[in-house]
């Protein structure tokens, strides 16, 4: 059946839940899994086209928290998964479209599943911006199931 599971994840608890289900899922087939976390890239601030004093300092604290928080997220797939008896690989990518780097990571490491959790949002925001979870449901070329 599935041999290699793609496990995205933001980190919230909705996101560990799913990489837990997804970890005993791919036990449960003798499977592996790939964690991957999306990190936004930074953006300089600009006041009418001047760069704001400090945005070095701010690129730098933001690309050191954002490491930092990487670490944490993938550290609890990467423990899980060696606590299962699971094998894993886990990734950070930098970009602004997590949608499409789940999908781009699926193809290019040959995953056959994306397990992910649904981050349904509600109101004028789902319908203008739609979830990360729906975009990939959209544009991938593998199955991909949702956990609630």
């Amino acid at each position: 059946m599935f041999k290699h599971i793609l496990l995205p994840t933001d980190g919230s608890k909705l996101s560990a839940k799913a990489v837990k289900r997804g970890i005993a899922f791919a036990k449960s087939l003798k499977a592996r899994v790939t964690g991957i976390h999306v990190v936004p890239e930074f953006r300089m601030m600009v006041d009418e086209g001047y760069l704001l004093p400090g945005s070095a300092t701010l690129r730098k604290r933001f690309e050191d928290e954002s490491r930092e928080r990487a670490k944490k997220v993938l550290e609890v797939i990467d423990k899980n998964a060696r606590n299962a008896g699971v094998k894993c690989e886990t990734m950070c990518v930098v970009s602004d479209l997590p949608y499409e780097v789940i999908v781009k990571t699926a193809k290019k490491k040959k995953c056959d599943l994306v397990m992910m959790a649904s981050h349904g949002r509600h109101g004028i925001s789902g319908l203008l911006l739609g979830s990360e979870t729906a975009k990939v449901l959209l544009h991938a070329t593998v199955p991909v199931l949702v956990v609630r």
